[in-house]
């Protein structure tokens, strides 16, 4: 159930870096991520600290260059399935940067953006798969305007940048999936 741009379901963990959408009533993408830090190693509670804007960068050597960096999901998907909100969905987090669908920049304008704990040479977690498909599944109900096909990676939307969540995310899984979820008649 989502209310008020929260997710019942996730634990909620604010982030400082979102701001208000351009369009707030144009919601019609789902884009993917993937991260860890440091790379590959998971259970760090680092990415929620890169989030709540709390990462020391002097922690680890591969957090240089995260200095300044602002950004932000919606949702976090860790390794054990918990889901955590960190931007209400009203607001836009800034998890896409320069990006582009469909002939229009800036996904974040429009966008949900959903992070799974991982990296692009690993494997996922059946956990993780089961909370996004939970996630996907109140998302799609709740914005009539995104179907099966607005359900993108990462990769998809910055392909110059990004390759996440990367080849061994299932996305024949998650396509069927989507294809199973009854849509909104809002």
């Amino acid at each position: 159930m989502i209310q008020a741009g929260k997710i019942v379901a996730a634990r909620w963990e604010p982030s400082p870096h979102f701001d208000a959408r351009p369009y707030p009533g144009q919601i019609d993408l789902i884009v993917i991520h993937c991260i860890s830090l440091p790379e590959g190693q998971y259970h760090t509670g680092a990415p929620l600290r890169l989030f709540g804007g709390t990462l020391d960068t002097d922690e680890h050597p591969s957090f240089a260059d995260l200095q300044g960096v602002h950004v932000s999901p919606h949702l976090f998907i860790a390794r054990d399935g918990e889901t955590t909100q960190c931007v209400e969905l009203h607001n836009r987090a800034w998890h896409a940067g320069k990006s582009s669908y469909q002939a229009r920049d800036n996904c974040n304008h429009f966008s949900v953006g959903i992070e799974l704990e991982g990296c692009v040479t690993e494997a996922f977690e059946e956990r993780q798969y089961k909370a996004l498909e939970l996630m996907l599944a109140l998302l799609l109900q709740h914005y009539p305007a995104i179907g099966p096909q607005q359900v993108v990676g990462h990769m998809e939307v910055a392909p110059e940048r990004k390759n996440d969540p990367g080849p061994k995310f299932d996305w024949p899984r998650i396509t069927r999936f989507l294809h199973q979820v009854p849509l909104s008649t809002a």
